[in-house]
């Protein structure tokens, strides 16, 4: 299994970046990157380097860092550079096209784990020294562009910076817009089964945000006044607050930056103050997402719920009731931890996307963050499900969480080879 990952994310690597799986995504994406960085940085450390060395060197000059990377030219990607038109923004790269758009920013805490994997600490620590400060801009630009109430949670303003693309949690938020019927060829769905994927109707929400991104030449200012999405996003701020913990444990190891870890300590006080007191809510016993245009919390449940605890946000107590509400409403012995929605909700979709299945990158944070506060059992649950999941059907995208599913040989959902699963299962196995 181990030389089957291996041979995925080798075959993957392009020249300085690896691609999340053929055809269905040919172009480097953030979080992607960061979470291949670490699957390599066990048996080869210089490409796990440049992975996030060649992603970095794409940061606009506002300290952004976009979610795709367009290195090469590719028909078989909907809707690619000419769409996005990032070079409206007058900071975006000159060197590099990309997107408008961001993702969760992991490169902090995945910076933290190339370290700890490292057989050489000064090595790596050299190199984490080269960019570290650029992961640090990235961080600065969210507390200064997007956090609107200077509240230490960060918004984003399409669902695809999320990193759930078509998670029902965005139903709600589609309901309050009525997009254009948009013209355009899908290439998604002539790789992979349409019942996979989103709706075409899905579609023109996600272009009609973009458009209205570039009205405004991407201006953060402009959106936070004018998009209909503004949401503030459990995940993406966990991720974020997990990654300035990591900064601020770097920059410590480096010495000096007293004033980086000053205002990095500050953030992740604040931030875990209002996700606790903002985010939470009560009834479900799990952390929501928190739409910002309509000043609402989006009551459902999904595996973006349970990351604050990664971030160490919850306390004890709390995190005791996150772990009942996972066993309680995702953990029935018919399902494999961790579906990506409620599978008690009439909305959940074992097989579409982020609708239902399973995904690795989440429970790899799941696991993490529940080792982390000595629930142990559970932590091995997901560990387990994870591994037996990719045994069963492959090294995919995502999954169904339905076990009954997988008495014959069955295959998962998404892109076939794909690296975020390769690469995870990998640190898994070496741990």
């Amino acid at each position: 299994m181990k030389n089957k990952a291996k041979e995925i994310l080798l075959k993957n690597w392009r020249d300085g970046f690896t691609i999340p799986c053929d055809k269905l995504y040919p172009f480097q994406w953030l979080w992607d990157s960061g979470f291949i960085a670490i699957g390599f940085a066990h048996f080869d450390m210089p490409k796990a380097q440049k992975e996030i060395e060649t992603l970095l060197n794409a940061q606009w000059e506002n300290g952004f860092i976009p979610h795709i990377v367009f290195h090469t030219e590719s028909d078989t990607y909907f809707p690619g550079p000419e769409f996005h038109r990032a070079d409206l923004h007058p900071q975006s790269s000159a060197k590099y096209s990309s997107t408008g758009m961001t993702q969760p920013p992991v490169t902090g805490f995945v910076l933290e784990e190339i370290y700890n994997i490292a057989k050489n600490k000064a090595e790596a620590l050299k190199f984490i020294e080269s960019q570290i400060d650029k992961v640090y801009f990235n961080h600065e630009y969210f507390y200064n562009n997007r956090d609107v109430n200077n509240e230490g949670l960060v918004y984003i303003y399409h669902n695809w910076e999320s990193g759930t693309d078509n998670s029902p949690i965005w139903d709600d938020v589609w309901k309050t817009m009525n997009p254009p019927d948009y013209k355009f060829e899908r290439r998604d769905t002539s790789l992979v089964d349409a019942a996979e994927r989103p709706s075409k109707r899905e579609y023109d929400h996600y272009l009609h945000i973009i458009e209205i991104a570039k009205k405004y030449n991407y201006s953060d200012e402009k959106i936070a006044e004018n998009s209909p999405f503004l949401v503030q996003d459990p995940l993406f701020n966990s991720v974020l607050i997990k990654s300035n913990e990591s900064l601020i444990t770097l920059y410590q190891l480096l010495g000096g930056n007293q004033d980086k870890i000053d205002q990095l300590k500050h953030w992740t006080k604040k931030g875990k103050s209002t996700l606790n007191s903002k985010l939470y809510n009560e009834a479900l016993k799990a952390y929501v997402h928190y739409d910002l245009v309509n000043d609402r919390q989006i009551e459902y449940a999904s595996s973006s719920s349970f990351t604050p605890i990664f971030a160490g946000v919850p306390s004890k107590e709390r995190a005791a009731d996150l772990m009942g509400t996972m066993l309680d409403k995702f953990g029935g012995e018919e399902f494999y931890l961790c579906a990506s929605f409620d599978p008690t909700h009439k909305k959940f979709d074992p097989k579409r996307y982020w609708r239902g299945p399973v995904w690795i990158n989440l429970n790899w944070m799941l696991y993490k963050g529940f080792k982390n506060y000595g629930y142990s059992d559970l932590a091995k649950r997901i560990k387990k499900d994870s591994i037996e999941l990719v045994e069963k059907a492959g090294f995919f995208e995502y999954f169904d969480c339905r076990k009954e599913n997988y008495n014959n040989e069955v295959e998962g959902c998404g892109g076939a080879n794909f690296s975020w699963s390769a690469a995870l299962i990998l640190d898994l196995l070496n741990e």
